[in-house]
Formats: C-alpha cells, structure tokens, sequence
C-alpha cells in the first residue's frame, strides 16, 4: 500500500498537467530550459521565466540575452539551446535558413524605435531630425542588429542622416551608454525606455511608425527539453503572455 499511494498521486498530477490559463506540468526531476533570446526581451521574458517556473515543478529557465545576430550565430554554430525569440524576422529567417529550428516560427510581439535621453532631456530633443544637429552625441545599434536594422530604415523613409559614435551589438548597450551619460541619446526601442525609465526619459517621434519590428519564437532543432520548449512557446503566446509583455509596451501582432 506504501507503494501504491506515490503512484496515485503521480497519475493525479499527470491528470490536472495541463490549465486553462497555460502550461503548467509536474515534474518528478530537475530540469533547465534554456531560451536565448534578444536583449530587447531581457525584462518581459525574465518575468515569463518565473511564471513559467512557478507552474512547472522542477523547472528552472535559463536565459541567454543578447542581439538577434549573435544569437543565431551561435545556433548555427553549434551552440545548444531549447527556445530561440529573435526581434525581427530576418533573423529568424537566418535560422531557418541555417536548419537550427523545429517547424515554423510564430510571431508574438510587435516593437518600435523611440529616443532615449537623459533624465529631464537636458539636451532638448524632440525628434528624431533633432539627433542629427551638431554637438550631440548619438548612439544607435548596429546594422546587422534587429534595431540598428530598423534605424537605417528610419533615416532612409526620413531622409535624416546621423552620425553616430558608435554602433553597439544589442540595444542594452545603446541604452546603458545614456544612462551612464556616455552619450547623449540614443535610439532603442520603446520597451527599453519605458522599462529604464527611472534612469532614461523617453522621446517618441512618428517617423518609427515606419519600422516595425516583428518577434517571433521558435521551438530549436535537437532542443535538449523539446516539450519544455514548445509549452514555453505557447505560454509567450498566451494572453497571459502578451499581458505581460505589453506592461513595457510591446504590441499585439
């Protein structure tokens, strides 16, 4: 009888794995999920991840930020992760491309550019025809990046040229070189601003409506916790998760 009452209460959990508001699994051992993921998604996932935790026993999720392109990079080169989100489709499309993920991907989020700036915007900034006039020190991502990518489209569709001081690998670099005063603006985007705003002021123009970033996640190929994986998935794509990920002002696609 000893034996049989732990194997009731296996069958029992097994029984009630699955909520109606997400996934939420019982689990007899440890496990890591590791989910790499754009630097942009630092705040929103990190709170996902806890969640996600908090519904899974045994559960612990493992993050990777960094920009879209180093994370891909890695993929292909052998690197071994569960989840990849990326924060545009060209980079997911990379990793289509480069056979790394597991069926389709799916977009859960919308993003756009905004201007940081120094708390109380000591330089006066009000556009982005503004980040291009002499004396400022501007920083923005880098090409290849899912921001530096939507940047160069921004100045193409405004016809405004800036110079910056360096073109950094992720959009937290960008952000912590305001916030350290290193530079006087910057391009990030709009949930970057708004999560530092204790530290950052944020600057909206209309031109960004002209580059909007989707992000989409993808379950990875050979995923050490293949089924971790796709219920992190589907838990993103959830309206708890949306929920969560529009608290910093991400978008509905």
């Amino acid at each position: 009888m000893r034996r049989l009452v732990p194997a009731l209460l296996a069958l029992a959990l097994a029984a009630t794995a699955c909520g109606a508001d997400g996934p939420v699994t019982a689990t007899a051992e440890s496990r890591t999920l590791t989910v790499f993921a754009a630097a942009s998604l630092t705040e929103s996932f990190g709170a996902l991840g806890k969640q996600f935790e908090a519904r899974n026993s045994g559960v612990t999720v493992k993050f990777s930020f960094e920009g879209s392109s180093a994370l891909v990079q890695k993929l292909t080169q052998g690197a071994k992760a569960d989840v990849f989100a990326s924060a545009d489709q060209a980079n997911m499309d990379k990793a289509a491309k480069g056979e790394v993920i597991d069926g389709q991907p799916s977009v859960f989020a919308t993003n756009r550019l905004a201007i940081a700036v120094g708390k109380g915007n000591p330089k006066g900034i009000k556009g982005l025809a503004d980040l291009a006039k002499d004396g400022l020190t501007v920083v923005v991502c880098a090409p290849q990046v899912p921001c530096g990518s939507a940047a160069k489209k921004v100045q193409r569709s405004s016809g405004v040229t800036l110079k910056p001081a360096s073109e950094e690998q992720d959009v937290k670099s960008v952000l912590a070189k305001v916030q350290s005063g290193d530079a006087d603006a910057g391009l990030v985007y709009v949930t970057d601003a708004t999560s530092a705003a204790a530290k950052v002021d944020k600057v909206d123009f209309p031109e960004a409506a002209g580059a909007i970033n989707d992000y989409p996640i993808a379950v990875v190929k050979d995923a050490p916790q293949a089924d971790l994986a796709r219920l992190f998935r589907d838990f993103v794509l959830s309206a708890e998760g949306k929920k969560e990920l529009a608290k910093v002002g991400f978008g509905t696609p």
